[in-house]
């Protein structure tokens, strides 16, 4: 099995059309042992994944320390690794208890504490780097900067510039699960890409409105999570998750509908599923959140499944899909 790569935006990055999502690894809902997480990512490694993501956040560091150990041994030129600013982590003595409030299975050891100052920004990388046992990363991105966006505008973003001519990072980016205020960062700054969870899968297309256009336009690369909706086009069923919630009894018809017609051209929904980004020009790469060996390869069979032109033409014609909505076909 070979992944293409594709250059993200403008930046020298260029990245596996598919790409580890390491928040699985750091203990998100349930815990795993070391082991566990190395296979992932040696699996990962053998179906041609070369961009790996992960955050400070995920697992209070766990995360980044698993994925910086199964990476060692790999040449640093040869794989693509992400993770974010925004949280820093702050020591709790004595500390009691678990952090699975937050989602993640692990000791509540740290506190996260946001912070978008410059200060923060310089201090998260340096603890990150130490983490993952690097002297180098190739994409730093803004983390969820929803409710502090003009400080991060006023005071991240230019430090990461910094850091960047620093040699410290290659690319600089922002991840977030709305499409809004990603587009404000696209107008307002020179970021190299966006990481949008969630607002563009089968389900929902709201980056299509302003963000992937604007994208496109300033050149700027655009890595796709979140495909499954958190589970409904994994596997939809009533009481399936929509958003982390369960999801509502029209959007599990509308998956369903949209499973039958992938089932009828013997295309599994998942791969429909992980095919459908790669419809726009400005998406380099899909996201997807794996914990297991067995997932990162079924996410890499799906992505490698043909699907028919047909399918596409049939999601839009049945209004399943939107008719201005960009598919692989019209992509070529």
């Amino acid at each position: 099995m070979s992944l293409r790569h594709n250059t993200l935006g403008r930046s020298p990055v260029r990245v596996s059309e598919l790409a580890f999502g390491a928040a699985g690894i750091g203990n998100l809902f349930t815990a795993m042992s070391d082991a566990q997480a190395e296979q992932a990512v040696a699996a990962a490694w053998d179906v041609g994944v070369r961009y790996f993501d992960t955050a400070p956040h995920y697992g209070l560091g766990l995360s980044e320390r698993r994925l910086g150990d199964a990476l060692r041994a790999r040449p640093r030129d040869e794989y693509v690794l992400s993770t974010k600013v925004g949280r820093v982590l702050d020591p709790v003595p004595a500390a009691r208890g678990d952090d699975l409030a937050n989602g993640f299975a692990v000791p509540a050891d740290h506190r996260r504490r946001w912070d978008f100052t410059a200060q923060g920004v310089r201090q998260s990388i340096e603890e990150s780097l130490n983490r993952l046992g690097l002297d180098r990363i190739d994409i730093v991105y803004l983390h969820d900067p929803d409710e502090h966006a003009d400080q991060a505008l006023a005071e991240a973003y230019p430090e990461l510039e910094r850091l960047r001519a620093e040699g410290v990072l290659g690319a600089i980016g922002v991840g977030m699960n709305q499409a809004g205020l990603l587009a404000r960062f696209v107008r307002e700054t020179d970021i190299d890409a966006v990481l949008l969870a969630g607002r563009y899968s089968l389900l929902d297309q709201r980056g299509l409105a302003e963000l992937f256009p604007l994208a496109e336009q300033r050149g700027v690369g655009v890595v796709v999570g979140g495909v499954f909706n958190s589970g409904l086009l994994a596997d939809p069923k009533p009481g399936a998750t929509f958003d982390y919630t369960t999801a509502p009894d029209d959007l599990v018809s509308r998956a369903l509908d949209l499973k039958s017609v992938c089932e009828r051209y013997g295309v599994p929904l998942r791969a429909a599923a992980l095919r459908f980004p790669f419809g726009h020009p400005a998406v380099a790469s899909v996201l997807v959140g794996t914990r297991s060996a067995a997932e990162v390869r079924d996410a890499a069979a799906m992505l490698d499944h043909r699907i028919p032109d047909e399918l596409w033409a049939e999601l839009k014609d049945r209004g399943l899909l939107p008719a201005d909505v960009p598919t692989p076909r019209e992509a070529g």
